[in-house]
């Protein structure tokens, strides 16, 4: 059997939505909300890999295990590498870099990507919703995936391409990209070993690097959409949604 590590990276210099990590719903700071998800998921140990001691402070002052780690990180695939190396590299196999601006995810959601990982081959692992209106395609903070075929809900299938804006969709398989991953320990450390893609660059997708360099890359299906927290706008929708779910 496996053995697992949920890694959140998490700092508060966001360009969009600085501090954003810290921002209260329902009176908890968003990064808590994630943890607990991460932790009710019952896949594994789980770390908050963050720069920022004011986050450390709160992640273990609620019951986390927040690890301080270098501000100069390119990614958080980059920063989740230094928890790895520092503290598991030989306790575990599969490692899953959790985003923590998804205080909504479903911790059935990570244990499915986990199911998913373990029954196939490839380098890493992700998971993809149904896009549900015009907005989310035109939206260019909503990541999207392109498969060539129809995902199914036992699906593990190679993705194409990710992006942020497109054009000529019709016909295209896309759907909505969720901020989760899993590597393979060996792919988590070549993955780090690689220097940023043009379009890793670009589009400002840490996930491009992996594609440009022939990681191999599977999108299995959710059928519930976390919602992603990029602004404040963000922010009060994921309030509402999750407050008609208490």
């Amino acid at each position: 059997m496996n053995n697992i590590a949920i890694i959140i990276p998490t700092r508060l210099a966001a360009k969009r939505f600085p501090n954003k990590p810290l921002a209260r719903i329902d009176n908890v700071p968003m990064i808590i909300h994630v943890l607990n998800r991460a932790k009710e998921s019952n896949v594994g140990e789980v770390f908050v890999a963050t720069p920022d001691k004011k986050i450390f402070d709160i992640v273990n002052n609620n019951g986390g295990n927040a690890i301080l780690t270098k501000t100069n990180h390119l990614s958080g695939s980059d920063r989740v590498y230094e928890v790895f190396s520092k503290k598991l590299k030989n306790n575990v196999n599969l490692i899953i870099n959790l985003q923590g601006d998804m205080p909504n995810i479903k911790p059935s959601t990570i244990s499915k990507l986990v199911k998913l990982m373990k029954n196939n081959n490839c380098d890493i692992g992700t998971l993809a919703s149904p896009i549900k209106n015009k907005d989310e395609i035109l939206n260019p903070n909503i990541v999207k995936v392109h498969i060539d075929q129809t995902l199914k809900i036992d699906s593990f299938l190679e993705a194409k391409d990710f992006f942020r804006n497109k054009k000529n969709l019709i016909k295209e398989k896309i759907y909505h990209h969720l901020g989760i991953y899993i590597f393979t320990k060996d792919a988590l450390t070549r993955y780090v070993s690689l220097e940023r893609s043009k379009l890793e660059i670009e589009r400002n997708l840490e996930q491009m690097r992996a594609m440009d360099n022939n990681m191999r890359i599977k999108v299995g299906l959710t059928d519930s959409m976390p919602l992603s927290v990029d602004t404040e706008a963000d922010l009060e929708k994921v309030k509402k949604e999750m407050d008609r779910k208490l």
